[in-house]
C-alpha cells in the first residue's frame, strides 16, 4: 500500500483523448495515479447514469481503465469498486472547450467532478479553449499544482473547483464567480433522403459582456479562472419570498425557514 495521495482521473472526451493524456503526466508527480474513463468521447452528456444496462471495463494498461458508460458512471465505478480504496483527489478533463458559465449544467467534464464531489472527494474539472490544434501543456502544469494544493489543504464537503483557461500563457489565475454563458438559440430543421424530418439543436457562442470577477471576464483577459462550486443549490432568495405563498385547498406544515441573514 502507498502512502502517496491516490488522483482518479477522468473526463467526458474518452480514455484516448488528448487532454486527458497530457494531465495524466503532470498528476503522475503528485500522486498514484489512476485513469477510469468513459470508452469512446461521451461530450455534452451532463451528469447522466446508466442504469438500463451492465457497464463493462476494459483494462487499457495497469490502472488505465474503460468504461462502457458515462463520466459520471466512470466515477462512480472508480471511486466505489475499481480503485484500492476511495481516492484523494478526483480530477476530470483536460477538455478542449470552455465549461463556463451555465455550460456546468450540460457539461461531462463538470459532471464527473460532481459526482466525485457527491462520493466525498475533492474534485477538480479542467477545460481549455477550444482550438483545432489544442496544446494542452500550460493547463497540466495548472492542474497538478492546484491538485497538489487540494490534496494538501481539502475542500469543504460539497464543494468543488471549475478550471478554465485561455489558448496561450495564462497572465496568472483569479478566483471567480460564474459569469453568464450565452449561446444564439437555434433550432435547424432538415429532411434526410427519405423525406422524414431531423433537427440540430444549439447555436454557437455569442460575444456578451460579462461583470468583473466572472470566470468569462477572467478567460477573457488571459487569466486562469478557478470557480468554486457548491452542491447546495436552494435558493436563499425563494427561501425567503415562498412562506409568504398560499395555495389553495392546501395548508403550510412546519416553521417557515428564514434566508440567510433575515432577522
Amino acid at each position: 500500500m502507498t502512502d502517496r495521495p491516490i488522483i482518479l482521473l477522468s473526463n467526458d472526451d474518452g480514455i484516448r483523448a488528448d487532454g486527458l493524456q497530457a494531465v495524466a503526466q503532470t498528476l503522475a508527480a503528485v500522486g498514484e495515479l489512476w485513469v477510469v474513463a468513459p470508452d469512446r468521447e461521451r461530450s455534452a452528456i451532463g451528469h447522466a447514469i446508466t442504469l438500463d444496462r451492465p457497464l463493462r471495463v476494459e483494462e487499457v494498461r495497469p490502472r488505465w481503465l474503460a468504461v462502457s458508460g458515462t463520466p459520471a458512471d466512470s466515477v462512480y465505478l472508480g471511486t466505489l469498486h475499481l480503485l484500492p480504496r476511495k481516492p484523494d483527489l478526483v480530477v476530470s478533463g483536460i477538455n478542449n472547450g470552455y465549461n463556463l458559465g451555465s455550460d456546468i449544467f450540460y457539461s461531462g467534464t463538470v459532471a464527473a467532478a460532481v459526482e466525485g464531489t457527491i462520493r466525498g472527494v475533492p474534485s477538480i474539472a479542467v477545460s481549455i479553449e477550444f482550438q483545432p490544434e489544442p496544446d494542452f501543456a500550460a493547463a497540466a502544469r495548472f492542474a497538478a499544482a492546484l491538485a497538489r494544493t487540494t490534496v494538501e489543504r481539502g475542500l469543504p464537503p460539497g464543494n468543488l473547483l471549475n478550471v478554465n483557461l485561455a489558448a496561450g500563457a495564462p497572465r496568472g489565475y483569479a478566483w471567480t464567480r460564474l459569469g453568464k454563458r450565452i449561446y444564439r438559440e437555434q433550432v435547424t430543421e432538415r429532411v434526410d433522403l427519405r423525406g422524414k424530418r431531423y433537427f440540430w439543436i444549439g447555436g454557437p457562442a455569442v460575444a456578451a459582456p460579462d461583470a468583473a470577477g466572472t470566470d468569462c471576464e477572467a478567460v477573457r483577459a488571459g487569466v486562469v479562472s478557478v470557480t468554486p462550486l457548491d452542491l447546495e443549490m436552494t435558493s436563499s432568495a425563494l427561501e425567503g419570498a415562498l412562506p409568504e405563498w398560499r395555495l389553495d385547498g392546501f395548508e403550510a406544515v412546519g416553521e417557515p425557514r428564514k434566508a440567510p441573514g433575515a432577522p
